[in-house]
């Protein structure tokens, strides 16, 4: 595929952003010459006017926080699922516009296969119980993955109710049952039937004595995803690797994301092994093999 295209990750801040890592490999590996992928520093406000006045030479944006419902306001179509999470973080050039996705649902289900989740099945043969700490739009992520490894009953774990609207209503939207508790009563959750637990809290929420007590209750089989990767390890990954349970971060969802991005960017499979391999060497980390 010949010609300059661009790409770009927009978010702010987002010099910190991994993402162009991942891309340039991908387009490297494919043999795209004269594809760029940059940061672009943007705030949702900006994001509108930003996105309306780039030119045909760009192809696809990656969108972060704090873009994310606007990347779905300035689309032309939407994907199912961005539209159930209200939120994108994907926008693709088309002869019509942009079309926007969410591939931060793939960021989820991908880490959680990773490390040992079964592959997607019919829901009535899916994962059962699984519990996701936090509500903000990394768990409604968590929610869709979720979904599609075929989960019919996620509990969330939140520090006030009130800020759970959004992902409740995630929940509702893919038809699946859904159980709100406060930390304080994080005793009432019956962690024993928890294939997996879920923590999309900022850094310091889920402290050491709270992170012994979620792993204390999970069965031996459960996977622990912790979107937070720096610093590492976390309380609860630390708890969870003393229990020997298998453990994903937020790296792992980082990767499996971009998959989709640079697939709808390029049209081409994305080069998994290539992509994996310039993460771990950026980050020197153990990020899990796709």
């Amino acid at each position: 595929m010949a010609g300059a295209r661009r790409a770009a990750v927009l978010g702010s801040p987002v010099a910190h952003s991994l993402s162009p890592v991942l891309h340039d490999a991908a387009y490297e590996a494919l043999g795209l010459r004269g594809w760029t992928y940059e940061r672009v520093e943007c705030t949702a406000e900006q994001l509108p006017a930003l996105v309306g006045g780039l030119d045909g030479s760009w192809v696809g944006l990656s969108v972060t926080m704090p873009g994310k419902k606007a990347a779905l306001a300035v689309a032309s179509e939407a994907s199912g699922r961005a539209r159930r999470l209200g939120v994108a973080n994907t926008l693709v050039r088309t002869d019509g516009g942009w079309v926007a996705d969410c591939t931060d649902v793939d960021g989820v289900a991908g880490a959680l296969r990773a490390a040992g989740v079964p592959q997607p099945a019919p829901l009535a043969a899916g994962l059962r119980d699984v519990v996701v700490l936090g509500a903000g739009a990394t768990a409604s992520a968590a929610v869709g993955g979720l979904y599609e490894l075929g989960n019919e009953d996620v509990t969330l774990v939140v520090r006030d109710p009130a800020r759970a609207v959004e992902t409740v209503a995630v929940i509702d939207a893919y038809g699946m049952r859904g159980l709100v508790r406060t930390f304080g009563r994080v005793g009432e959750v019956d962690l024993a039937r928890a294939k997996a637990l879920v923590n999309t809290t900022p850094a310091g929420v889920v402290d050491d004595a709270l992170a012994d007590g979620l792993v204390a209750g999970l069965p031996d089989d459960a996977v622990v995803l912790d979107a937070v990767y720096h610093p590492w390890p976390t309380p609860l990954a630390a708890a969870a690797g003393r229990r020997g349970l298998a453990v994903a971060t937020g790296l792992d969802m980082l990767l499996h994301q971009a998959f989709g991005q640079v697939e709808q960017f390029t049209g081409c499979s994305a080069p998994r092994r290539e992509m994996h391999r310039a993460l771990v060497r950026a980050t020197r980390f153990d990020v899990r093999p796709p």
